[in-house]
């Protein structure tokens, strides 16, 4: 088949669904879009630091240096610290907090590569503006 087909058309699909593409659809909303990129990139980088931190600094707030993964990630971190107080009452293990930073960043992105799509795709669409002659 022609390579200008769809995906859908070269797979022999009539359904409309194409899986691999919607995939990557959503693998390029997470991850390859400058925004998404810089908010991953950001919530990485205080993760990093804040598990790194104990290695060099010694004191009695060493544990708060969690609080900027856990705020870069807040709207959706807030569930998961809901669930931790009502699975847990309050002693949730670290591994549950991690990973609910680690997935609510993974639904932030996604929301934000949403939202960039979308806007860069109306600023896509509007026509030439030319001079009024």
């Amino acid at each position: 088949m022609n390579s200008a087909q769809p995906n859908n058309a070269r797979t022999g699909r009539t359904d409309g669904t194409d899986r691999p593409g919607r995939i990557r659809g959503l693998v390029r909303l997470v991850l390859a879009n400058r925004v998404s990129a810089t908010y991953l990139t950001l919530v990485g980088g205080a993760m990093t630091v804040a598990a790194v931190q104990p290695l060099f600094w010694n004191g009695p707030d060493a544990s708060l240096v969690w609080v900027w993964p856990a705020l870069f990630t807040f709207p959706a971190f807030g569930f998961v610290a809901w669930l931790g107080e009502a699975g847990w009452g309050g002693g949730a293990p670290a591994w549950f907090f991690v990973g609910g930073i680690v997935l609510s960043a993974l639904v932030q992105s996604l929301a934000l590569g949403t939202v960039w799509r979308t806007l860069r795709g109306r600023r896509g669409n509007r026509g030439r503006l030319t001079t009024a002659s």
